[in-house]
């Protein structure tokens, strides 16, 4: 038993000292991320360390050196009781910065609910911190020394001049040597082994420095992953708002494709299912958080994604505004049941989808793009129209269909995978892909800048530009600069959860110098 409760205690004091010393080393490492991002019950607690620069370093500074000083006492032995119930301490608060309960979760850990590697870990150290054998250790060469049980003998007080030492058995020359040579013995034995774990910890520790050095490893866990994310401290202002009826929304809106998964990514076969991987329903979570305290207060999606904003404001309390898109559904006798649907699961507008605008027009359908309109106001909620192709809004528009917003693909053309516009063709974005390089392949969804140009600003309508960057062909620099400036009162862009603050930040900066807008706001 001696020597499983030291290979349990040795693997869990590497683990919090290795994640400490990792955390320690990274270049300007910090908890934000990980704090802000937390979704539980006492989630204000988390948010609010955030809050002041000075409070989150000390908060980082107590998180680092405690991961470190509880790792190396639970690797060596030392104070293990104490080490134990401070390991329990720090994974009980990461346990409930992300409860997995309430709602079971989706992570990269597998289905949890309740139970999670946290809870198996603090368990482990609550055994060794209340179980009376602590294995191998420098406790059990300390502790005696604390205690006194290596004082000298005193000898035997002269009470009594009777006393005679040779007559006593116990005090026979002969046993007595034997006897302290043999627990000398036995002494130097235990303390060779209570001392092993230290060659042990240096083979670790080369080991852990030679992989890092060679690979660059930085860490396991989400509060040490780094990436090249720009904290929340280094936000340069408050995002502007606009206003479309009585809805108020930052300028800068979040794409659904963080939960719907659609890359774009033209023949990149393998992006759509990296970009799935990467996005796991915990991280969908974590990056909407980080949206809603950098100053984003809304999503648009799509309608197969409505019960994830559904269940992420059910269970984080959030009130993030959700605009949804809808379509016709041609299976129900209600080829409207879309909108009711969305209505009944509180989502705050709704606007017909793009590619159903498009087919509708092209397929001379209007009839059903104004009973969609209708349908939408008919519960009081602000009603909008989306388009990759802007003969859908024109042709609307020239039959009296007018919805409370615009959404429109706005991108300019000048970028490498664009084919050419002589080749460009009306609806033909979501259509055949060619594998001729100078024709559409999922590659343009403004296939007519110009003429999207010249309708939006002649229109008295909101308007809310997406696909701002072509799919990530365009830096966001340039495509939030050209959009606003062409007319857009909103951006909708897809987003990383380490894009996030830089997109907001550079979306004040376009907003705050924008030198060539000839159109009013009209949100």
């Amino acid at each position: 038993m001696k020597i499983i409760v030291t290979i349990l205690r040795v693997v869990i004091g590497w683990h919090f000292l290795y994640e400490g010393l990792v955390k320690l080393f990274a270049e300007e490492w910090s908890s934000e991320a990980f704090l802000i991002s937390t979704n539980g019950f006492l989630s204000g607690f988390y948010h609010w360390l955030t809050f002041d620069p000075l409070r989150l370093q000390i908060v980082d500074m107590l998180n680092i050196w405690g991961l470190i000083f509880i790792g190396l006492a639970l690797f060596v032995g030392l104070l293990t009781r104490w080490a134990s119930l401070g390991g329990v301490f720090l994974l009980t608060l990461y346990y409930f910065a992300y409860p997995p309960f309430g709602v079971s979760l989706i992570s990269g850990d597998g289905t949890l609910f309740i139970v999670d590697k946290l809870i198996i870990e603090g368990t482990a150290l609550i055994f060794i911190s209340f179980y009376k054998e602590k294995g191998y250790s420098l406790d059990a060469i300390v502790q005696p020394f604390i205690k006194g049980k290596f004082s000298k003998t005193k000898p035997e007080p002269a009470t009594n001049p009777d006393y005679d030492p040779l007559s006593d058995p116990k005090s026979a020359p002969s046993n007595t040597v034997n006897e302290n040579e043999s627990h000398a013995t036995n002494t130097r034995r235990e303390a060779l082994k209570n001392l092993a774990t230290l060659p042990v910890l240096g083979l670790f520790g080369w080991g852990a420095y030679d992989s890092r050095k060679r690979y660059e490893i930085d860490g396991s866990t989400g509060a040490t992953i780094q990436i090249n994310r720009v904290s929340l401290s280094k936000l340069k202002g408050t995002l502007p708002m606009g206003k479309i009826g009585d809805q108020e929304m930052s300028r800068l809106i979040m794409g659904g494709n963080l939960i719907g998964g659609w890359a774009h990514a033209r023949d990149l076969l393998y992006a759509e299912s990296l970009f799935k991987a990467y996005n796991s329903e915990k991280k969908i979570f974590e990056t909407l958080m980080l949206c809603e305290q950098a100053g984003i207060n809304c999503i648009n999606i799509g309608y197969p994604t409505m019960s994830m904003m559904v269940k992420y404001r059910k269970l984080t309390g959030s009130k993030m505004k959700v605009i949804i898109q809808v379509g016709i559904d041609e299976k129900n006798d209600d080829i409207y049941d879309n909108v009711t649907q969305a209505v009944d699961n509180g989502m705050d507008m709704i606007q017909l989808q793009g590619n159903w605008c498009d087919w509708l027009v092209r397929d001379k359908k209007l009839d059903l793009i104004d009973g969609m309109m209708r349908r939408i106001r008919s519960h009081g909620i602000i009603a909008g129209m989306g388009a990759h192709t802007i003969d859908s809004f024109i042709i609307c528009e020239e039959n009296g269909i007018i919805p409370d917003y615009y959404m429109k693909t706005m991108h300019h053309d000048n970028y490498w995978s664009a084919h050419p516009r002589e080749n460009r063709v009306a609806f033909e974005v979501d259509g055949k892909k060619h594998l001729d390089h100078n024709m559409f392949h999922d590659n343009c969804f403004c296939p007519f800048p110009d003429r999207t140009v010249e309708f939006v600003n002649r229109t008295k309508v909101p308007v809310m530009g997406f696909k701002v960057l072509a799919a990530g062909a365009i830096r966001p620099k340039d495509g939030f600069n050209w959009a606003f400036e062409n007319g857009a009162d909103f951006i909708c862009v897809g987003m990383f959860d380490f894009q996030v603050v830089d997109d907001v930040n550079i979306c004040i900066d376009t907003l705050q110098n924008l030198k060539n807008r000839q159109r009013n706001w009209y949100a």
